[in-house]
């Protein structure tokens, strides 16, 4: 099923939450680009700013903070610059940090270049963490778990966690929920956690393959079981997120925003979930909270947080089901929910290669047919098929994401035929709703439709093709390129 987001987010600074795991420090190097070197085929950046932000686990207490919730992180870290600067940051910020200094480690850093929005250059500067101060760190953690609503445990296998066994163990000795972000392919580690939070490609390197939405619900649901753990979310990029428990599952479908850098958008992710957790709110819920501030995240460069009033404006913005991008299976369960409640579900498709102002006018008409639209794409093989080799002109995920980032539009689909029969069939909607530039007998799929009782409407007047203005394009660079030469 979908998951609904709540009517007002949670009080987080009612939530205590306790964050170990592996800290870093990110650095960023600014500049602007405008030549090769001439030493090596490699732009010259001439840095101009330089910023400094937590990572890791570092980025996940950032951002539980920055909500308003109380925060305290136990990481370890070398006995050096960048340990101490990345605890200044970190206490600015109201983080109640245990920093344990080894003295043979080296803090992590790592280093991006940045221009023009754009990441150059990535260099990690690390060794690996030892666990002579695993101890100190176990025995400060004990202290604080009576004071605590939940504990997080990010691992990025730097070796701050060396044994997740005991922290769990304890974590449940004192009735504790405990969330874990894995890192590597061996969950046995994290046995008994109550839930963890894996992305896709972590989850098949446990499971196996998962070509479709059941396979994803059977593995996973093989995995609690073998794990003794009561939830999984696994967050599946541009698909959104699925969230399981033994009895339920729930799909939260992508929120449609432009993505700049995904760097912690998993951070943010587990963030929200163990705040909201913390503060009282549902799994579901929690688990939507967390996929709209991903979706916030994604848009800001860096290892960006995402604070109280964001979240807010962003649940203001998205009332009812969760809208975006989403594939056949995801979209049927959809569907399914949306008729059990008695909604009308109005379909329309094509390439949306260039999308201009009479798609908009049209899908803005489309939509007054019923209570939920949906905008079926051809992939770029189909499209190619159907208009030629040098289309589409603008990919499947660009065209995907400027249609879902439109305010009418409530799912949007790939399909990979060049005629939309097949999903009309498997999800017969009650109206398939067209452009004026087609006849009722030119429609395609019309008669499938009919059959079962739907509605077929054309919109408008005939308005302009994609085609038509790539053709017009073409045309005045000719008469630009003619002019040149004379």
């Amino acid at each position: 099923m979908l998951t609904v987001l709540p009517k007002q987010l949670p009080h987080f600074t009612n939530a205590h939450v306790l964050i170990v795991g592996d800290v870093m420090l990110d650095r960023y190097w600014f500049g602007n680009t405008g030549r090769i070197s001439p030493e090596a085929p490699v732009p010259v950046v001439n840095v101009n700013a330089v910023d400094h932000r937590p990572g890791g686990a570092g980025n996940v207490a950032l951002n539980i903070a920055s909500l308003g919730a109380n925060t305290h992180l136990l990481g370890i870290a070398g006995l050096d610059e960048a340990s101490q600067l990345l605890a200044e940051l970190l206490e600015a910020a109201h983080v109640n940090l245990n920093l344990f200094h080894d003295p043979n480690a080296q803090t992590i850093v790592k280093l991006r270049v940045i221009s023009r929005h754009q990441q150059l250059l990535r260099l990690d500067f690390e060794k690996p963490i030892g666990d002579s101060q695993f101890k100190k760190l176990y025995e400060q953690y004990e202290l604080l778990l009576p004071k605590t609503n939940l504990v997080i445990l990010s691992d990025y296998k730097k070796g701050t966690l060396s044994d997740t066994k005991s922290l769990i163990a304890s974590a449940k000795r004192n009735h504790v929920p405990i969330l874990v972000d894995p890192k590597g392919s061996d969950f046995e580690r994290y046995r008994n956690a109550t839930m963890i939070t894996p992305n896709f490609k972590e989850f098949e390197a446990v499971v196996g393959p998962c070509a479709d939405e059941q396979i994803i619900l059977d593995k996973g649901r093989q995995l609690l079981d073998h794990l003794d753990i009561e939830a999984l979310l696994v967050t599946r990029s541009e698909q959104g997120m699925t969230l399981l428990t033994a009895n339920d599952a729930w799909h939260l479908p992508a929120v449609a925003r432009e993505v700049l850098d995904v760097t912690g958008a998993g951070d943010t992710v587990i963030s929200v979930l163990g705040a909201a957790l913390a503060a009282g709110s549902s799994l579901p819920e929690a688990a939507a909270l967390a996929n709209m501030a991903a979706s916030i995240a994604v848009g800001k460069l860096g290892a960006a947080t995402v604070s109280e009033p964001e979240l807010q404006v962003a649940l203001t913005d998205h009332a009812g089901f969760m809208s975006g991008i989403v594939n056949e299976d995801q979209l049927l369960r959809a569907v399914t929910e949306a008729r059990l409640q008695g909604k009308r579900i109005v379909f329309t498709n094509g390439c949306f290669d260039v999308i201009h102002a009479g798609h908009v006018l049209c899908l803005q008409m489309a939509k007054q047919l019923g209570d939920y639209l949906i905008v079926a794409v051809n992939t770029d093989e189909s499209t190619r098929q159907l208009k030629g080799p040098s289309r589409p002109i603008n990919h499947l995920e660009h065209r995907m994401t400027v249609l879902a980032g439109l305010g009418v539009v409530d799912w949007v689909v790939p399909f990979p035929d060049e005629t939309p029969e097949r999903l009309l069939t498997i999800l017969k909607p009650d109206v398939l709703a067209k452009g004026g530039e087609y006849r009722l007998d030119q429609v395609v799929g019309a008669s499938i439709v009919e059959a079962y009782g739907g509605e077929v409407r054309i919109l408008g007047d005939k308005i302009s093709s994609s085609t038509s203005i790539i053709d017009r394009i073409k045309a005045s660079q000719r008469q630009i390129n003619d002019l040149e030469v004379m």
